[in-house]
């Protein structure tokens, strides 16, 4: 489907920014080889922040033309796309937020690395959700895609931010013993988020659990305990 002329002229702008060095150093940085979580993903080479200027640009871009540029091989678009609807969610009434929301989570295929996650699955999806049940999140941490798995734990996020621990925990349980590495960081980083809040919940977490947590997600979750309370955990004498 064609998209709009607005469509065609935020392409143009993000063309024009490609940088072949930049986008052949992304190849490695996000792991596109064969066999690796972002394998066969296609970059221009672009800065993040001249996407988000792109995307403050087209901020009223119309929900199918996002969703086109969301639905690009290309990574920077994907992400542009992600910034926009970040943007138009954080202003719209709750009519507008539901039909983002809806967008999101009909193409999660095409959030489909951790920095287009960690854009906007909080925002969005934790958005969202803030006032509502939060038992989707169930749902998608049960996913056999490692990037809805990802969503459902960076969404309680927004949560965390609101000092409320019951969903990051909840979801931490199911993830615990999850087999790829890009959930043992996202798992550990906000259960670090939720120590930076309250140490004694994230510790009543790890009590029950940090001896058969992964050696990453663990230390993601106690990098900022003091040295001595860390080598313990690290050493398993807690």
């Amino acid at each position: 489907m064609a998209g709009s002329a607005a469509f065609d002229e935020i392409q143009d702008c993000l063309g024009e920014l490609a940088d072949p060095v930049r986008a052949e150093h992304s190849k490695g940085f996000f792991k596109t080889g064969p066999g690796e979580y972002g394998e066969g993903d296609v970059f221009l080479g672009l800065k993040v922040p001249d996407m988000r200027k792109v995307a403050r640009r087209f901020h009223n871009l119309t929900l199918a033309d996002v969703r086109q540029l969301l639905r690009s091989p290309l990574h920077e678009y994907r992400l542009t796309a992600l910034f926009i609807l970040v943007r138009q969610f954080k202003k719209a009434d709750e009519r507008g937020r539901t039909r983002i929301y809806d967008l999101y989570l009909k193409n999660t295929r095409y959030v489909n690395n951790w920095d287009l996650v960690d854009s906007s699955a909080h925002q969005i999806v934790g958005g969202y959700l803030a006032d509502k049940d939060f038992g989707i999140l169930l749902q998608l941490v049960k996913s056999s895609s490692l990037w809805e798995r990802r969503i459902a734990i960076i969404a309680t996020y927004h949560l965390i931010k609101r000092d409320d621990f019951t969903w990051t925990i909840r979801i931490a349980k199911h993830l615990v013993a999850d087999d790829e590495y890009l959930i043992h960081k996202a798992v550990g980083w906000m259960l670090r988020e939720v120590g930076n809040r309250d140490r004694a919940a994230e510790e009543r977490f790890l009590a029950k659990h940090y001896q058969r947590m992964p050696r990453t997600m663990l230390r993601y979750a106690i990098e900022r305990f003091p040295e001595r309370r860390r080598q313990a955990y690290l050493k398993g004498r807690v």
